[in-house]
């Protein structure tokens, strides 16, 4: 059988309950369950799988929370989750058709971008993977941080869990190990969905994506700290995360509340 014949016959084949798949990863589908609810599950057995049971453990200690995806359910390997019906915040910025948001919009999806981070820092978890894809919009377009394989940490910084992911590279903080994240390293990729957020596009949009050596020359600007230098609402607050300048994600949020205000004055 061909690969394509593979793939397809994956997409044809619905767990209990699923109606359709509406989206897929890098480890799993998503299947339409009804308007209130969605199923994920691997798309594989073996380390998928188990990535499953690893962000199905990191939802329940990061708990209920309004700007995290809600969970729902686990059972043989899938989990159920709340149904973002607006989609992925990367979809409607750049697919919808939709006018543009307005500033006052887009820092308020900075700050409940922020506030979700905050959340799960609180309980020792770190999410290795903010990026917008992963940042979803509910029904009055809030937005809800979801997929969660990333890490969670004793009190003394020990990994007790590790659902081994890491940033695509318009989104990650230099450091010679791929897979060691920390507070600073979410804090950075959460200025790069700043700047998206605000401006529309990723950074460096001058290197295009699948050239030859773009993911080494977006690591190299990063690196130099050449980061973009195009102003907007949230900009001073987006080169502080890049540079390592909060301590925590309740500081960005504090900072975006206080922006927020002066818009409102």
């Amino acid at each position: 059988m061909s690969v394509d014949g593979e793939i397809e016959m994956i997409y044809q084949y619905y767990p209990p309950g699923v109606k359709k798949v509406i989206a897929s990863g890098g480890s799993a589908f998503i299947g339409e369950v009804d308007e209130s609810t969605v199923l994920k599950y691997p798309l594989a057995p073996g380390r998928e799988a188990i990535r499953t049971e690893i962000e199905r453990k990191l939802l329940e200690i990061i708990g209920p929370h309004p700007r995290i995806i809600g969970f729902k359910g686990f059972s043989d390997m899938r989990i159920y989750l709340e149904r973002a019906v607006n989609g992925t915040l990367a979809h409607h910025l750049l697919e919808s058709g939709l006018p543009p948001p307005s500033t006052r919009q887009r820092l308020s999806w900075c700050r409940e971008a922020a506030e979700a981070v905050a959340h799960i820092h609180s309980r020792r978890v770190l999410h290795c993977v903010i990026q917008p894809t992963n940042l979803l919009l509910d029904d009055e377009f809030h937005l809800k941080l979801a997929d969660f394989q990333g890490r969670h940490l004793s009190e003394d910084g020990q990994v007790l869990l590790d659902g081994w992911s890491g940033e695509p590279c318009r989104f990650f903080c230099p450091r010679n190990d791929f897979f060691d994240a920390n507070i600073i390293t979410d804090l950075f990729a959460l200025g790069c969905n700043f700047y998206f957020i605000m401006m529309g596009h990723a950074v460096f949009p001058d290197i295009k994506d699948g050239e030859d050596g773009f993911r080494e020359k977006v690591a190299a600007r990063f690196e130099k700290q050449e980061f973009p230098q195009d102003f907007h609402a949230c900009s001073t607050v987006t080169l502080n995360c890049w540079k390592g300048l909060y301590g925590a994600a309740g500081e960005v949020v504090e900072e975006i509340k206080a922006l927020e205000q002066k818009l409102e004055d």
